[in-house]
């Protein structure tokens, strides 16, 4: 996949490294409809790609993204009601395909991370920030809610903290964030600070981690009942005999390496 696909994100492929970059440098990464548009095409690409096997969401400038594009809202202002649903619909599908990503996520943030911005970041497995970088919810100042980006904010930060930042919209910092389960640890070096996260994910197995995303995602709104035991008993045990369980399980035993960190130690060109 090359960047020149794309007229407002970047994209690339490294040593199974892919990193989705917002580029609209000009507006401070702020996303309408074409961006939203490129980031969902990108996003489902990745998760398909074999040669992937974790995802990296930036942004180019001094800012994440300060959220809704102001000429998008225009015309959002002008569309009926089905026309602003169908439009509402793919602001969502673009947070459940970065929710759902069958591979590791991470979100690095700089500066402003306002609106929309904030749900990307809580649907990132892991978010690191500067410590410089904010945060809004700013919805109600418009008259508007953070309805698409809710239950991904809301699964973040809790009901409680939810309400007071929905309703305030007022800005908090990285420490605020950190607090609140915004993000998971505050760097001024993104980079430096995302590097132990990729060797984990290069040293884990691709099967294990995809489940247990999946896992996660079961348990969220799960009572622990009969339903939940047999389910969590069945995926431990489809897991144990799964080609890369036997595989993990054999070099454990065998004091070998496993056969992904092997493939992964291959060089992969960029896409």
């Amino acid at each position: 996949m090359l960047s020149n696909q794309y007229k407002f994100i970047e994209c690339r492929l490294e040593q199974g490294v892919a990193e989705l970059i917002l580029n609209r440098v000009d507006v401070h990464n702020a996303f309408d409809e074409v961006m939203i548009s490129e980031m969902i095409q990108a996003i489902e690409h990745f998760a398909k790609n074999s040669q992937c096997t974790m995802l990296i969401l930036r942004a180019n400038g001094k800012n994440f993204s300060a959220g809704a594009d102001l000429n998008w809202m225009r015309k959002q202002a002008q569309m009926d009601f089905e026309q602003n649903l169908t439009d509402a619909h793919e602001l969502a599908k673009l947070m459940h395909v970065l929710d759902k990503f069958p591979k590791p996520t991470i979100a690095l943030v700089q500066g402003a991370a306002f609106g929309g911005a904030l749900g990307l970041i809580c649907c990132c497995d892991i978010a690191i920030a500067t410590t410089r970088a904010s945060f809004c919810l700013s919805e109600v100042k418009l008259g508007l809610i953070p309805a698409v980006i809710s239950p991904y904010v809301v699964r973040a930060m809790g009901h409680r903290q939810s309400r007071r930042f929905m309703l305030t919209a007022e800005r908090f910092s990285a420490d605020v964030a950190l607090t609140h389960q915004v993000i998971h640890e505050i760097n001024d070096d993104l980079d430096a600070a995302a590097a132990p996260f990729i060797a984990a994910f290069n040293a884990n197995s691709p099967q294990g981690m995809a489940w247990a995303k999946n896992l996660v995602a079961y348990l969220e709104n799960s009572v622990i009942d009969d339903a939940t035991l047999n389910f969590t008993s069945e995926q431990i045990a489809r897991i144990r005999v799964s080609d890369e369980g036997q595989e993990g399980l054999n070099a454990f035993f065998e004091k070998r390496t496993p056969a992904w960190q092997t493939a992964k130690s291959d060089p992969q060109g960029a896409q």
